[in-house]
């Protein structure tokens, strides 16, 4: 069976990048200050976790900062966790 295509959208003026699946909505916040992107808070409904949600708002957010030549400040834990299992993108954690 194919999985479903999810679609990571992007909403500057919210501050975040977001998932609508099943009526409900997944989230990513984040606040930029200067050149560095902070992520804040990473919120994926019950009925939605364990579907790699989560992840995909992760690395369409990195992406996103690499991208634009942001550094990176992981405050949620999620993402955190996200950057140790994948060091390619370890370039972008601001220092």
């Amino acid at each position: 069976m194919m999985a479903e295509e999810l679609v990571v959208r992007h909403n500057p003026q919210a501050g975040r990048f977001e998932v609508e699946k099943d009526g409900r909505l997944a989230v990513l916040d984040y606040q930029l200050q200067g050149d560095r992107m902070i992520i804040t808070h990473t919120g994926v409904p019950p009925a939605l976790e364990g579907q790699g949600i989560g992840s995909r708002l992760a690395r369409a957010a990195l992406e996103h900062a690499r991208m634009h030549g942001l550094k990176v400040t992981a405050l949620c834990s999620f993402v955190a966790a996200y950057l140790q299992k994948h060091p390619e993108y370890q370039d972008l954690l601001a220092g």
